[in-house]
């Protein structure tokens, strides 16, 4: 056994606290650009307009997708370890980048090339965590998902702190820096799965980091029944077809939400009346109910099945979203903002953990790809929804009844999936 193997060995216990900073900085990204628009665009003299503040926001999401619809492919290529390293790498050095563009325009290509490392990221995250989660890949999923909301509330304290002193540019350069530090004990500390060193020939290494790690290497690298060619394309071909529409599908409605949401609500709660602090206060509110929620889904999924899990929170949300068009006193507001954030933004979790389960190691992170590539479209299109809503006038309280209609079409589509079994 070289040191190296040794080294990985002797980390395999970070894996997950690895994974949750890579994913709390994915969080960051979530909100950072938001929180610095004001800035950017105001003053005398400001940095950009804000028709481009919504390129330069645009363009980070589009790189977001182009980033986890090609990184999947290539860690069922090349590995979970290199592909996880690559991406916290990439993504760190665009957002340092960041700080010194001196213009809009380089501003939003170091945002669209940060965009190829953030949207690679969380699929990585999510294989690597499900293959060592020891059967429960509810509970490990969404448990490191909440550093996801985790960096959207740590990025807005941080931004209260850092801008009236030292200005935006100091933002990225407090989003960079952990990433910067994260790549080096990655290095030393996180190990390959298992299933793709099987699937590569490198039995001893694989057996040695499943003992490790107290998994069953039969267990993680079973084929699944009635899929003869566990490659990317079977993806495209029954009988996995119509889960892939399905799974599809849900992650684009399930990101809309998170993504409009996240956006417009201070502005559709001050439609309502309620004002910009309270706004302010609930978007807040609605992210630190995502961590309470995200720590009750996975462990729901794992006792009824993350299937029923997932429809059962889509069908939630719709409710609890229909009910925030009414407007009702602050004790009782509070609250149902709570709650609605319980199930509003782990639903798309469980739709993440769900993938990873119901897939076969060869192509789990192509499958994790393509679902987290095809939300970030949702993640495009709900703050657009959103904004098109608001400028309308209608944001309160059709603007609800819309975001309901959409969890769902949720709950819809991954009813239409079928979970798949493993030959074990």
């Amino acid at each position: 056994m070289t040191d190296g193997h040794k080294r990985l060995l002797a980390g395999a216990g970070w894996i997950s606290s690895l994974c949750w900073v890579a994913v709390v900085l994915d969080g960051f990204d979530l909100v950072v650009l938001g929180a610095l628009i004001p800035t950017l665009t105001g003053g005398e003299s400001p940095f950009m307009t804000k028709p481009e503040a919504t390129f330069v926001s645009t363009i980070s999401l589009v790189g977001m997708t182009l980033g986890a619809l090609l990184i999947g492919a290539m860690t069922d290529r090349f590995g979970r370890r290199k592909s996880m390293i690559w991406a916290v790498a990439a993504f760190s050095l665009a957002t340092l980048a960041c700080a010194f563009a001196h213009d809009w325009v380089q501003l939003a290509i170091y945002r669209f090339l940060a965009g190829f490392g953030l949207g690679g990221c969380l699929p990585t995250a999510i294989a690597l965590v499900t293959e060592f989660s020891r059967g429960q890949a509810g509970k490990a999923s969404t448990r490191v998902m909440t550093g996801y909301h985790v960096g959207a509330v740590a990025t807005a304290l941080l931004g209260l702190a850092l801008l009236p002193t030292l200005g935006w540019r100091a933002m990225f350069i407090a989003g960079a820096l952990p990433g910067l530090v994260l790549v080096p004990l990655m290095l030393m500390h996180l190990p390959e799965s298992p299933a793709f060193l099987l699937a590569k020939g490198r039995r001893d290494e694989a057996e040695a980091i499943a003992r490790a790690n107290g998994i069953s290497i039969e267990i993680a690298s079973a084929p699944v029944e009635g899929v003869p060619a566990q490659t990317a394309g079977a993806l495209f071909r029954a009988p996995l077809l119509r889960n892939s529409i399905g799974i599809w599908v849900t992650s684009f409605m399930g990101l809309l939400l998170v993504y409009a949401l996240n956006t417009w609500l201070p502005t559709l709660m001050i439609q309502a009346g309620y004002g910009l602090q309270q706004g302010l206060l609930l978007l807040l509110l609605m992210n630190i109910g995502a961590i309470c929620g995200l720590l009750v889904a996975g462990q729901v999924g794992d006792r009824i099945g993350l299937k029923p899990a997932a429809i059962l929170w889509f069908l939630a949300s719709a409710g609890f979203l229909a009910a925030l068009s009414v407007k009702v006193p602050a004790l009782a507001l509070y609250p149902l903002v709570f709650v609605t954030g319980c199930f509003v933004f782990s639903a798309q979790v469980l739709v993440y953990a769900y993938t990873a389960a119901n897939h076969p190691p060869a192509i789990r992170a192509t499958a994790l790809g393509m679902a987290a590539g095809i939300g970030r479209i949702g993640a495009i299109s709900g703050p657009l929804l959103g904004g098109t809503l608001v400028s309308l006038g209608v944001g309160h309280p059709w603007g609800f009844y819309v975001f309901a209609i959409v969890g769902l079409l949720a709950a819809i589509a991954i009813t239409t999936t079928q979970v798949m079994k493993q030959k074990v």
